[in-house]
Order: structure tokens, then sequence, then C-alpha cells
């Protein structure tokens, strides 16, 4: 499987070259492509310095866009899959091959990489929004995805299709439960994570309870007011449906 490791930077200097050499000798199989996010630190010098392969914006366009563009690429070079990860060294390489192997045994459409599958994730203020994401969207779907909030998911290429021609497909929980309703197959593989060890994390308390509030409201009302798009399992086309009633899955 040819698989493209986008990772998304914004001013993750401190980071980014701990990671990616990572990355490069851990999964030397994969290919990388940084998009740094119009960053304000040296982030651009150390791509340019250390010959990454890297898109550069000139201003911030946000984690949708950076996602968006990795994916345009990813289809437009021909890459069976995608894998977003992060860098700022949250994320661990070595679990990568085990994502890679879940989507060809299983020819599914998305794989979580999941802190707690198989585990019961633990009671606690960190954990309390994705315990709730979690529950909104075993309501609305009927699956139970252990680790809604991680950021390291592998896309299938028919996924990359919808994220690349949809502005509205955005790398977050919300998108998941939709394109579960629509008929993604979704899996999760047991993984570790670490804990951000340089920079400032986009979710201080503030921010943490207006994504919450924004991804549940999404998950739970706006959803069945989106289009019905049901997704097909290999060649990446759509089928527009009709409007379902609301409290009806698709």
């Amino acid at each position: 499987m040819k698989v493209l490791i986008i990772i998304p930077a914004y001013n993750e200097a401190k980071s980014l070259k701990r990671v990616v050499d990572h990355l490069r000798h851990t999964c030397p199989q994969y290919d990388y492509l940084i998009i740094n996010d119009g960053s304000i630190d040296n982030t651009e010098e150390i791509c340019r310095k250390n010959q990454y392969h890297v898109i550069n914006f000139p201003e911030n366009q946000g984690l949708i866009k950076v996602v968006q563009t990795g994916m345009k690429y990813a289809l437009e070079h021909g890459y069976d899959a995608a894998l977003q990860f992060d860098a700022d060294g949250q994320h661990l390489p070595e679990y990568i091959d085990d994502m890679v192997k879940r989507m060809e045994e299983t020819d599914c459409d998305i794989v979580i990489a999941s802190r707690f599958y198989g585990i019961k994730m633990p009671v606690r203020m960190r954990t309390l929004g994705g315990k709730m994401i979690s529950a909104a969207i075993r309501i609305t779907t009927g699956k139970y995805i252990t680790d809604p909030t991680s950021g390291m998911r592998l896309y299938k290429r028919n996924i990359i299709r919808l994220f690349s021609e949809e502005t509205d497909h955005v790398p977050e929980p919300d998108t998941i439960a939709y394109l579960i309703r629509m008929g993604a197959d979704v899996r999760e593989v047991k993984v570790k994570m670490e804990d951000r060890k340089e920079g400032q994390s986009y979710l201080t308390p503030i921010n943490a309870i207006k994504y919450m509030v924004r991804v549940l409201s999404s998950i739970l009302i706006l959803q069945w007011f989106r289009e019905k798009e049901k997704v097909t399992q290999d060649t990446g086309e759509i089928h527009q449906e009709e409007h379902h009633e609301m409290g009806k899955t698709a």
C-alpha cells in the first residue's frame, strides 16, 4: 500500500526535526509531506536546512485547509492511503505499520490510533470530553469509537477523495461520525501516545469547552441536516441521497 504521511506544522520548530527524523528512521517505506501553516518561528528554515518534503503557506490557514491540501496532494499523486500525523511528538511512528496492516486486512475506510482500544477510558477531566463524544457517536451511529479525539488517523483513497473535494469534511470527530452514518467502515488500533514536550497546545480550557460544544452540537444536531452522501468502498465515488427525516440514519 502506497501511503502518504501528512504532517501539519504550525510553530512546531522545537519538536519538528526530532519528530520527522524519528519518522523517517522508523518508517522509511512511507512518504511524508510537511505542511507548514504560515509558522512565524523557524519551521520553514528547519525544513529547508534538512531538505524535508514541505509545502509552505505564507499565512496561517488553519488545520482544515492544511489537511485538505495534503489530501489533494495524496489524491493527485496516486496514494492508496493518507495518514494525519502531528508534528508535536505525541504520535509515535512505531504504530503506523499496525494501522496500515489493519486497513489492508479489513479493507476498511479509516483506521484510528486509539489510546483506549480494548481498555476502559479512565475517568478524569482530560478524558471527559472524549467520553461524551464517544457516547454521542454511539447514540447516532451505533458504533463505539474508543478514542474519537485521536488526531492520528489513516484514510483510504475513497475518503481522501471526499476530503479533497468537500470543504465541509473536516479532520474532526463529527466528520468521522458523519462518515460512519454514510457507510464508512472505521476500525481502531491500540497505540501509546506521548505528552507534548514542547510548544503550547491550542486546547486551553476555554478552547476545549468551545471545541466540545461545537463537536457535540454537530454530531447530535447539525449533521442531520447535511446532504446524505453514501460512501462507496472502492471507487471513491459518492451517491447523493434525499434528506431523511430528523432522527433516522442513512
